[in-house]
């Protein structure tokens, strides 16, 4: 039986397709792929800013600290949502190591993971990553609940979520530098 060329394209494709959603292979597939697309995060329009009214978050770090995100008010914020098994988290993960480490000693990061601990570690220490990864022990306030990931916030120092980005972005642009630059001469 010979094949036609429709249907040897058709069995390559089927192979790809099953490649990408099944295999490794596919995961680093779609990470390059989501930093090929990532653009900037986009500035939510002051009439449409909503303020953070429940600071009562409790979270814990990697090495088991607890902390209270009242203890946040009054700066600005810079809470990212993510997990190690989510394509675009890992996509945007690069530009958010860059700008914390120009900004970590002016804004407050806080890298929410939705994952297990020893893989987030894992992933930090393969990548050489040195962010301040949480996890939650509370449930999250209203106005930072997402249904998916990643999502991004940025917070003023009023409490004005001045950024809400679902999905992954350049963290690292200039626009992105400049509203951080703003808030923090606010």
């Amino acid at each position: 039986m010979k094949l036609s060329k429709d249907q040897i394209n058709s069995a390559i494709w089927i192979l790809v397709i099953l490649i990408i959603l099944f295999t490794p292979i596919g995961f680093h597939l779609k990470v390059f792929v989501g930093k090929l697309f990532a653009g900037n995060a986009d500035v939510v329009e002051l009439s449409e800013q909503k303020t953070l009214k429940n600071y009562n978050w409790n979270l814990v770090d990697l090495k088991g600290n607890e902390l209270n995100f009242e203890s946040q008010k009054d700066k600005v914020v810079f809470v990212n949502f993510w997990a190690t098994w989510c394509p675009p988290c890992i996509a945007e993960l690069p530009s958010l190591v860059k700008l914390h480490n120009d900004y970590g000693d002016k804004v407050a990061f806080y890298f929410v993971a939705n994952d297990e601990k020893t893989k987030v570690t894992t992933l930090l220490e393969k990548k050489n990553y040195q962010l301040p990864v949480y996890f939650e022990i509370s449930e999250t306030p209203t106005q930072l609940q997402s249904k998916s990931i990643p999502a991004t916030y940025i917070i003023n120092k009023s409490g004005n979520i001045v950024v809400a980005e679902k999905g992954a972005a350049n963290w690292n642009s200039e626009s992105t530098r400049n509203l951080l630059d703003k808030l923090l001469l606010e």
